[in-house]
């Protein structure tokens, strides 16, 4: 079996029978909370932005909080995510914006969301998705990784990555898709000493064949 949709298919099936709860991990109560925990989850673990916005979402209830909010003080409050003096500037000026040019609603497309400061297409797809369910495949180091396993991309640029990847996933599962990608990626198929022997892709996998 050597034909992506296949493959993709194969795997589509798979990730249904074992990972049917997969969801987001990150916790938010609407689009402002997810759309500010996904910008801190960039080089960071969702467990620990977790811990960090359960306190920063008492702090910070909306744009303009954070737009009226001293810069020093937001990287202090989001220090443990990592990357915090970045993250910090791109979210007080990502509100900025929403509030001057979108009246304070964030935009539902992802034209739109990917021109705001510290938006790529990867923390549009996860808004979008799991807030508006607008389908989008969320190219993570878990979804990047695997798929370049299963040769269901040879692409190393993550919007080259969604590209191909959409190719070959139904529309309607790219959302859930990603989430279970992800879970598989945390739970089997993960960066270091893959657990190959017990995963039923191992057939169709470059990186469990070439181990063997």
């Amino acid at each position: 079996m050597t034909n992506r949709k296949e493959i993709a298919e194969k795997f589509v099936k798979y990730l249904d029978e074992n990972f049917a709860d997969s969801k987001c991990s990150l916790k938010y109560e609407n689009p402002f909370q997810l759309l500010i925990a996904t910008i801190l989850s960039a080089q960071c673990t969702d467990e620990r932005v977790n811990k960090v916005t359960a306190t920063l979402f008492k702090k910070y209830k909306n744009f303009e909080d954070f737009k009226n909010a001293d810069l020093e003080e937001i990287m202090e409050d989001i220090r443990p995510t990592g990357f915090f003096r970045n993250k910090a500037k791109n979210i007080k000026k990502l509100s900025e914006v929403i509030l001057e040019k979108y009246e304070g609603v964030i935009p539902v497309d992802i034209n739109e969301l990917v021109k705001l400061p510290g938006i790529g297409r990867k923390t549009a797809n996860v808004l979008l998705g799991n807030c508006f369910n607008i389908p989008g495949i969320v190219v993570d180091t878990h979804v990047k990784r695997i798929s370049q396993r299963l040769g269901l991309t040879d692409n190393d640029n993550p919007d080259k990555i969604e590209q191909d990847l959409m190719e070959v996933i139904p529309k309607e599962k790219w959302t859930k898709w990603s989430h279970q990608v992800i879970d598989f990626g945390r739970k089997i198929c993960t960066a270091k000493k893959p657990k190959c022997d017990i995963c039923e892709m191992r057939d169709v996998c470059k990186f469990a064949n070439s181990e063997a």
